[in-house]
């Protein structure tokens, strides 16, 4: 599963993105100073928009970590979205690639093959997530996952959910059904490379 995502935009740019869309952003934090990030990894603190305190219209650009403890302790960076609603703790994980691993096709390699994989023809996208408040690291955030899209099936059998331009304000939107909005990409939507 996803667990190493790119982010290489500024706050300004996320702004105006959303701006398009009617989604206005305010900084109750601060702007956050987003540097470009090649690999954003688990427990790294990652940007995040949501609602504030639950309204349609009222959202927040912050940066909070990515994963939380588990009852096993281990960090819950991935979640199922299969059948679920998420009725409250939406959030829209700003992204601009991420990666996904699989196993080395030259054998003399101990590492695995890196790919990374991007959005046609759009600067940023927005990966479906929840976040919720814990004792032990405070706000964190998970990503979604599903099943797999054509362009993510030969690299892996479960995909984060990315979530087209015109359903972003949908998610922000606890009313909407989020079984409504979690879908795969049309094929050919994602460009792959391979970079390790």
């Amino acid at each position: 599963m996803c667990n190493d995502y790119r982010l290489m935009v500024d706050a300004a740019s996320i702004v105006k993105d959303f701006a398009d869309l009617k989604i206005r952003i305010r900084f109750g934090e601060g702007i956050p100073n987003l540097e470009a990030r090649e690999d954003i990894k688990i427990t790294d603190a990652g940007p995040i928009v949501r609602s504030i305190d639950g309204a349609r219209d009222e959202t927040e650009l912050v940066q909070r970590r990515w994963s939380w403890p588990g009852p096993n302790k281990r960090p819950v960076y991935n979640f199922r979205s299969d059948g679920r609603e998420f009725t409250s703790n939406r959030c829209l994980i700003i992204a601009d690639g991420f990666c996904e691993f699989t196993e080395p096709t030259d054998p003399k390699k101990k590492r695995k093959d890196k790919w990374l994989l991007t959005k046609k023809d759009e600067a940023i996208f927005c990966i479906a997530g929840i976040w919720r408040e814990t004792p032990e690291v405070g706000q964190a955030f998970t990503m979604l996952t599903m099943e797999p899209g054509p362009d993510i099936a030969p690299y892996h059998d479960r995909q984060i959910v990315i979530l087209e331009r015109n359903a972003w304000a949908g998610w922000l939107d606890p009313t909407v059904s989020a079984t409504s909005l979690i879908k795969p990409l049309a094929a050919g939507t994602l460009t792959v490379e391979q970079v390790g």
